[in-house]
This record gives structure tokens, C-alpha cells and sequence, in this order.
């Protein structure tokens, strides 16, 4: 069965959504690598619909520029969203938001490589909350951003520790996966 990986900057304060105002200034070769192993150990790229509208723009005019760009262009694109109709970045699907759980329960179940995930909002809450995420890279950052926005909604969810790597401009990628409870 496929593995579901969420990466997400994140601020020391919790903020994951005003990464331009912050991610940059810490970007290295180091983490490119990261991410570039996650980036091509998946077959295909995970994502609500407000990720899509920021990526789709943003990885398109990059095409042609290096293997990275190259690759989130060219890999299968699985987007869930209540008010999308299609996409036209590459090879999009749509899942509809109240077809979510099913349809992804699906597509982790076909063989292939793993399916990554951008950004810790909605979907992949959802996903949390049905077993369905198998790990999550929070590559924080050491900034205090002012604004954090993981927990806004008042969402919680238990995870385990699994590994954590120390990147040369003082990132910490913190990965987890989800807890396995008691019953």
C-alpha cells in the first residue's frame, strides 16, 4: 500500500501560511535535497483546492527551468475541492470534497510510489482523522512569524516522533506519524 506524506513549513509560532514572508531566507542546498527525495519518491502530488491555486500558477511559468520544476509539472496531480470543475495543470484530477475519504482510501490502495501532500490544512486533517496520512515532515523554521495558523480551527490529533533531521541553516525537519491509541 502507498504511503501519504504531508510536508509543511512551518514558523516556531505555528504559522503555515505566510511562507514568503519567512521560508525563504533559509533555503540551501541541504534543503533541497530533502526535498527533492521526498519530491521523487512519490508518483503523485496530493492537494486542496487553495494549494492547487497557489502551485498550479507558480510550478507552470517554472517549467523547463530544472528536474524539480519538471517533476511537480509532470507528475499526477489529485485535487480535493467542493467548487473546482477540472484542472488544467498536467494531469489533474478532481475528488469531490464529500468523495474525499473514499476516493483517497482508493488511490493509497493502488500500487505505485508515494502520494505527497503540501501544506497542513484542511485535507490533510481530514485525512488524520481517517488514518489516512501515514507520515508528516514539519520542516520548522526559526522564525517566530507572528501569526500562527496550524491549530486556528481548533483541530487536534495525536502523533508519534519518527525521526528528525537537522539541515545546515538551522531548519529542523520533525517527521511524525500518527498515534497508535489504546483502546
Amino acid at each position: 500500500m502507498r504511503k501519504i506524506i504531508n510536508s509543511t513549513y512551518i514558523s516556531l509560532d505555528g504559522d503555515i501560511e505566510q511562507l514568503d514572508q519567512w521560508s525563504f531566507d533559509y533555503w540551501s542546498d541541504d534543503l533541497e535535497r530533502y526535498a527533492h527525495k521526498l519530491l521523487f519518491a512519490a508518483d503523485a502530488l496530493l492537494m486542496g483546492r487553495e494549494t492547487y491555486a497557489n502551485f498550479e500558477p507558480a510550478w507552470s511559468e517554472r517549467a523547463g527551468t530544472d528536474a524539480f520544476a519538471d517533476r511537480m509539472n509532470s507528475i499526477d496531480k489529485y485535487v480535493v475541492s467542493s467548487t473546482l470543475a477540472g484542472g488544467a495543470w498536467g494531469d489533474t484530477t478532481v475528488i469531490p470534497q464529500d468523495k474525499a475519504v473514499a476516493e483517497i482510501t482508493e488511490l493509497k490502495a493502488r500500487p505505485g510510489g508515494d502520494i505527497l501532500m503540501y501544506g497542513f490544512g484542511p485535507v490533510a486533517k481530514t485525512l488524520l482523522e481517517h488514518g489516512l496520512l501515514d507520515e508528516v515532515h514539519f520542516w520548522v523554521h526559526p522564525v517566530i512569524a507572528g501569526g500562527g495558523t496550524l491549530a486556528a480551527d481548533g483541530f487536534r490529533g495525536r502523533l508519534e516522533h519518527t525521526h528528525t533531521e537537522l539541515m545546515d541553516t538551522g531548519v529542523v525537519v520533525l517527521t511524525y506519524a500518527p498515534a497508535v491509541t489504546s483502546s
